[in-house]
């Protein structure tokens, strides 16, 4: 099945056109209806509460919005306002008032909640099948777990009915579902984003997390909505978002004496690959991960299975027959445990914590296969303790650490199962994950995803308004300046348009690397010029993202792949100036 193309970029390009946030949101729930798996959403929403938000969005603006009539859904232990949270436990479920922080800035940012999705239930487990409701389907093979516990998050956008989805991560929840369902799990580092409005399950480790099916949509959403919140007593201020790559990193990768993939060697083969490719750019450094083991073996020990119950302990006593039996056991097995026996946890995790900096010094990241091995959903029920356990190989001991974490699609199996890695910095180091993933994949990502009122905004022209050009005026008459001449990342086909009085070129986004490299001009606007100017665009042309050779990306001219029937392709020309001189 293939999915639609539902990113940032294309969305906008779709809005600057003339489409209507009504038409995608339409076709969010016609998505919904052709995926056809009743596990996804808990709630979502209806066409009349689409089009109530749509309404409120105002005139298209994805300079102060850049999440301008973007869909996304929310993990359903995330408040939002009208709709009930759940944690997948019934008799728990309430309706908020008012969103939780981090939904409240993506809305304002111009995005729209679709609905809430499945989850392990009280976010407890790493496979997504712990959910009174149907559990929902893995969009890869449907004959493996979804993994969790931010199932529906994952499959919804894995499945293109979404641009992005919420998750949280306490213990890679928002890292395995991805590496499942071949998607961008961006888990920040602990307090980048706001936790207020989200049903705790270790209230110190939780992070709300990103699904994405591109890098660059990940990060620009983690822009948006990172920042600091006073109503939260655990948001940190910190600076996650301008973190750069010095040079060559040094990645250190578990040595072959203590990596573990339980006996999967298809798994280990896809992994040595992936190191192989992680090389060419990269200095490797085996490190012996049993200190990292030790530590992740502590969050379903002690004081952190004492926290989760802490969360709930009120609701259990009087509706303990409403928890899934695998929640209950974890979590009611914490009953037995005393105040000496968290603060025993304590101390342990503070002497491995100094074994952990020892071993992790002079490392600018690490990079672990996501999970060491997949399971099928009749695996897990045979043995649902076991292969959750497993799963959290690579993922419990990041939280506990306070580490950052990039879950990726990288490479593959031999046998066609989903394969990714995961880089992991220290706390705050977001923004270097995400630099060399994109160097990774082969992809730009965003220097910014907002601009402030005082700012410019870059703006990559391509045919007519190139200086010298018929209509070069209209950018000159609103101020805007030439900052440089380059061309575009080999990304994009050219054709020449039959319009009249001027005519005008058309730059079609195809296959990164597919395509011709293009002569092209940044200007940069004001950013009420550059409202103004959007404004004026006429169909087929619209504003997207457009990729550059310097690696960099900026707002410009594209142009929808319809008109571009019966145009004469022009690639071969490299510039609008050589086509015109021809």
């Amino acid at each position: 099945m293939t999915n639609p193309d539902v990113t940032i970029s294309a969305l906008h390009a779709k809005y600057a056109a003339g489409v209507s946030p009504n038409d995608i949101l339409r076709g969010v729930l016609a998505r919904q209806d052709v995926v056809g798996d009743p596990g996804i959403f808990i709630y979502l929403a209806t066409r009349e509460e689409l089009e109530r938000a749509a309404a409120a969005l105002g005139p298209f603006d994805p300079v102060a919005k850049p999440l301008w009539g973007v869909p996304f859904a929310v993990k359903d232990n995330i408040d939002v306002a009208g709709m009930p949270t759940t944690a997948a436990c019934q008799e728990f479920a309430y309706t908020p008032e008012v969103d939780a922080a981090v939904v409240a800035r993506l809305k304002a940012a111009g995005a729209i909640v679709v609905g809430k999705t499945n989850l392990d239930q009280f976010a407890t487990g790493l496979v997504g099948v712990r959910t009174p409701f149907p559990v929902p389907r893995n969009a890869l093979d449907d004959s493996l777990v979804p993994g969790g516990s931010s199932s529906g998050s994952a499959v919804a956008t894995a499945q293109g009915i979404v641009t992005f989805a919420l998750g949280t991560d306490t213990a890679g929840s928002g890292r395995v579902p991805a590496a499942l369902n071949g998607i961008v799990g961006l888990k920040p580092s602990l307090g980048a984003l706001s936790t207020t409005g989200v049903v705790p399950a270790c209230r110190t480790l939780d992070c709300v997390s990103i699904f994405a099916s591109e890098l660059d949509d990940a990060w620009t959403v983690f822009a948006a909505a990172a920042a600091h919140d006073e109503s939260d007593p655990y948001s940190l201020e910190r600076d996650v978002l301008s973190s750069t790559i010095g040079g060559k990193p040094i990645i250190g990768i578990p040595s072959r004496r203590s990596i573990r993939f339980f006996g999967d060697k298809v798994q280990q083969e896809a992994f040595e690959k992936a190191v192989l490719g992680v090389a060419k750019t990269a200095t490797i450094v085996e490190v012996d991960f049993d200190p990292l083991y030790a530590v992740a073996d502590m969050l379903y020990e002690g004081a952190w299975v004492a926290e989760r119950l802490a969360a709930i302990e009120n609701f259990a006593e009087d509706h303990e027959a409403a928890l899934h039996p695998v929640t209950a056991q974890i979590i009611l097995g914490a009953r037995s445990l005393t105040a000496a026996d968290a603060f025993k946890g304590f101390y342990k995790l503070q002497e491995l914590k100094s074994a952990a900096d020892a071993l992790l010094a002079g490392l600018d990241m690490l990079l672990v296969p996501t999970i060491p091995t997949v399971y099928t959903r009749d695996e897990l029920a045979a043995d649902p303790i076991g292969p959750n356990s497993r799963f959290g190989t690579y993922t419990n001991f990041v939280n506990l650490l306070d580490m950052s974490g990039l879950a990726i699609p990288y490479g593959s199996r031999s046998d066609g199962k989903p394969f990714g890695v995961t880089l992991l910095g220290k706390g705050g180091a977001d923004r270097v994950l995400a630099e060399y993933a994109a160097q990774l994949l082969g992809v730009s990502l965003s220097h910014s995803a907002a601009v402030t009122a005082d700012e410019e905004i870059e703006l990559v022209v391509v045919g007519a308004h190139l200086s010298g050009m018929p209509l070069n005026s209209q950018l000159t008459d609103l101020k805007a300046k030439l900052l440089r001449a380059t061309r575009t990342a080999p990304d994009y086909q050219f054709f020449a348009l039959p319009t009249a009085p001027v005519a005008k070129p058309g730059l079609l986004r195809i296959a990164a690397g597919q395509g011709a490299a293009i002569e092209v001009e940044v200007w940069s606007l004001s950013p009420e010029a550059f409202g103004k100017f959007v404004a004026a665009i006429p169909s087929p042309l619209g504003i997207g993202k457009i990729s550059l050779a310097d690696g960099t990306i900026a707002s410009g001219f594209l142009v929808e792949a319809h008109a571009v029937t019966g145009a004469e392709e022009i690639s071969a020309c490299g510039s609008w100036r050589a086509f015109m001189a021809r």
